[in-house]
């Protein structure tokens, strides 16, 4: 398994772990299914794939906490989000919790690339601002550090 450390690989693949997880929502398909049917597509070649696999695996793992979070963080049910809006939610918070090692502002900025490239219109202004809300609290010595 070829894995690639660019920030476009990175990006890649958190577009592929964005399609997985709406495909989750949507057809209800386990982590199994979704790593299977990831792995065979060609698109798999160019992304980070350690990254898609561990990101996707941790996601499904901690789910229900993270749309604990999420739903702290949002001004509606979260039924009610998008499901590209919920999974953008949900990889952005999980980058704040458990990425230290991406900076918040690359973590924001991801979400709401994402977001212009999938969601709906004007989608991106509510991400970027769940995120940097997710941001204040869960990155909170980094932000003083950079201010």
């Amino acid at each position: 398994m070829k894995n690639k450390s660019s920030s476009g690989a990175r990006t890649r693949a958190r577009e592929l772990v964005l399609q997985a997880l709406y495909q989750k929502q949507i057809a209800e398909h386990d982590f199994g299914e979704l790593i299977k049917q990831f792995h065979e597509q060609k698109a798999f070649e160019r992304v980070d794939q350690e990254f898609f696999d561990a990101t996707l695996k941790d996601i499904c793992d901690q789910q229900s906490d993270l749309e604990e979070k999420i739903s702290e963080l949002i001004d509606r049910p979260l039924e009610q989000l998008d499901p590209v809006e919920r999974g953008i939610l949900l990889i952005g918070v999980f980058e704040l919790q458990n990425r230290i090692d991406v900076p918040y502002k690359v973590v924001i900025n991801e979400g709401v690339n994402l977001a212009k490239r999938f969601g709906a219109t004007d989608g991106y202004k509510y991400i970027n601002a769940c995120l940097d809300k997710a941001a204040q609290s869960l990155r909170e010595i980094e932000i003083k550090g950079s201010g």
